[in-house]
């Protein structure tokens, strides 16, 4: 049975074609101004490289910040509810998770059967998401990737204590100034967004084991920070920014499942 679950979300659109549970295909684009648009480019580029048409589809399953508005997808769920159902289908052992993002960074607990049971959001101020480490890379003249590996050369001598992503800047753009290294701001930015993430997961409870999805799940350093503010290792999955779209696709061959039981 072939399913397709897409994750439209602010910043990037990705696509997982399944084949019960098998994973054919996956592909990713900009999102840009036209959520739509993007989505069926993504769709379109997948189900190429599966090799098979979209009236192959039994069911398509739309996630993320603009599934209300992809047309091609009449059932949607919401980002936790996809991420918590592809991290039973990886790890059933997983009861805490953290999801974060471009913008957004988010804890829930999952049970067994892969159902949210608690869930926390990060505030509107995106210094707990990804968009706050892009922030202070081009504050210090660098790539994301250069920023990880600068952090990971750090001794931790440097700490951030502005909550906002502005007051923050300004933060960095003073220690530049009297010449702080820039190993050193790498890593004391890292270290802040992990305890802000951190902070999010004790506010609903950590239960063993942990695992950390998103597109910020792809920085060593970040994952580095975060497991130094838990003081234990998290699971990371091979694709942690494929998460909601591995989810929405599992959950649509759930309900064709039961629709033909």
């Amino acid at each position: 049975m072939l399913t397709a679950g897409i994750d439209l979300g602010t910043k990037t659109t990705r696509v997982i074609v399944l084949n019960d549970d098998n994973i054919l295909a996956q592909r990713a684009v900009l999102t840009g101004w036209e959520p739509q648009h993007a989505g069926e480019n993504a769709l379109t580029a997948a189900l190429e490289d599966a090799r098979c048409a979209r009236d192959d589809l039994a069911r398509i399953v739309a996630t993320g910040a603009g599934r209300q508005a992809f047309s091609l997808a009449p059932h949607n769920v919401t980002e936790v509810t996809a991420a918590a159902r592809a991290l039973a289908f990886l790890y059933p052992r997983v009861r805490t998770a953290l999801d974060v993002g471009a913008e957004e960074a988010r804890a829930f607990k999952i049970a067994t059967n892969g159902r949210v049971l608690d869930f926390a959001v990060n505030e509107k101020c995106a210094a707990g998401a990804g968009v706050f480490i892009e922030t202070m890379a081009r504050t210090l003249e660098v790539t994301l990737d250069e920023m990880s590996a600068l952090a990971q050369q750090a001794t931790g001598a440097v700490t951030l204590n502005s909550q906002c992503t502005l007051f923050a800047e300004s933060e960095v753009v003073s220690l530049i100034h009297v010449q702080t290294p820039r190993a050193e701001i790498a890593r004391a930015v890292f270290a802040s967004i992990a305890a802000r993430v951190a902070s999010l997961a004790r506010r609903i409870g950590i239960e063993a084991d942990v695992a950390l999805v998103g597109g910020l799940a792809r920085s060593v350093a970040f994952v580095a920070a975060l497991q130094r503010e838990l003081g234990f290792e998290i699971l990371v999955p091979r694709d942690p920014e494929y998460i909601g779209a591995l989810g929405a696709a599992l959950i649509a061959s759930d309900s064709v499942s039961l629709r033909g039981a």
